[in-house]
């Protein structure tokens, strides 16, 4: 009896063992397994990147501190008290000129003329897909991790759209994919050889065919449209469809969109390094914009 006493507490810390050692077990796998990838882009996200930019650039700064009293220093001459019967001076007596008035176009929300890419408006982050990028995704499965999404981004692009009454008539954005970064140093060097950046170094993406916003585009509505143009990598041009979402927000109109491709299409071989077991032949296109006014 003594001895299957003194047994049980041997029994029970085996369990425990047992169980600790499960529970890091599966930590571990979710660890690795786990498709950490930046999120796809997202009107909605896109959007509340903006505001949260304005308020960071409008918030009220911290207030000057108060100046001292300073002591006249000994045998300095006191300040000269002003005549009472002198007359103003012209400059005190001009009334003040008037503030300047806000441009009516913007006031009643047109958005006809150009609109160019600002890359000023929000900082580029590439984990929280944040500020201005163009990029891709394309699903692959790693060595002792199994299937997640390989996400490239570029945050130097520029480019430009003219928008007549409800109808968008020309578009043109340039991505410099020298630019590209993923989550791995290794990925970065085999995306830019595969993309022969050293040759070609910009991609670029032109409307041809004439996009319809709908009524009311200047509401500040979300719209849901596609664009039809050509996409022009290592100087091979192909006809492509981005599903677009825009929305204009106070001053800037902010776009997101997707479009699927076939890396073949554009004499691009999937890259290869060690710790890629294989990758899809295709991925989506993907790109987060904010336009403002030209001059």
């Amino acid at each position: 009896m003594l001895q299957r006493i003194k047994r049980r507490p041997v029994l029970w810390s085996v369990v425990a063992i047992a169980l600790v050692l499960v529970v890091l077990l599966a930590i571990g796998l979710w660890w690795w397994l786990r498709d950490d990838a930046p999120a796809r882009v997202d009107l909605g996200t896109a959007v509340s990147t903006l505001e949260d930019d304005v308020v960071e650039s409008t918030a009220t700064p911290a207030a000057a501190p108060t100046a001292m009293p300073t002591t006249p220093e000994a045998g300095a001459e006191p300040a000269a008290v002003p005549d009472p019967t002198t007359t103003p001076s012209a400059a005190a007596s001009t009334p003040a000129e008037p503030e300047a008035q806000p441009n009516e176009e913007m006031v009643s929300g047109g958005v006809d003329g150009q609109w160019i890419v600002d890359t000023s408006i929000a900082e580029f982050d590439y984990d929280e897909s944040a500020g201005t990028f163009v990029g891709f995704r394309v699903e692959e499965e790693l060595a002792s991790i199994g299937s997640t999404t390989a996400v490239g981004r570029t945050p130097l692009v520029s480019g430009s759209l003219t928008i007549d009454g409800e109808t968008v008539t020309s578009v043109t954005v340039e991505a410099d994919m020298t630019g590209i970064i993923t989550d791995d140093s290794r990925r970065d060097r085999a995306i830019q050889s595969a993309l022969s950046t050293g040759s070609f170094p910009t991609a670029l993406f032109t409307l041809t065919e004439p996009i319809d916003l709908g009524t009311d585009p200047g509401s500040g509505g979300p719209v849901n449209t596609t664009a039809v143009g050509e996409l022009t990598v290592k100087d091979i041009t192909r006809t492509v469809e981005i599903a677009l979402e825009a929305q204009l927000v106070d001053d800037t109109v902010v776009v997101v969109g997707t479009a699927e491709v076939v890396f073949a299409d554009y004499d691009v071989t999937v890259p290869q390094v060690p710790i890629v077991l294989s990758a899809e032949d295709h991925g989506i296109i993907e790109l987060q914009l904010f336009f403002t006014r030209g001059s």
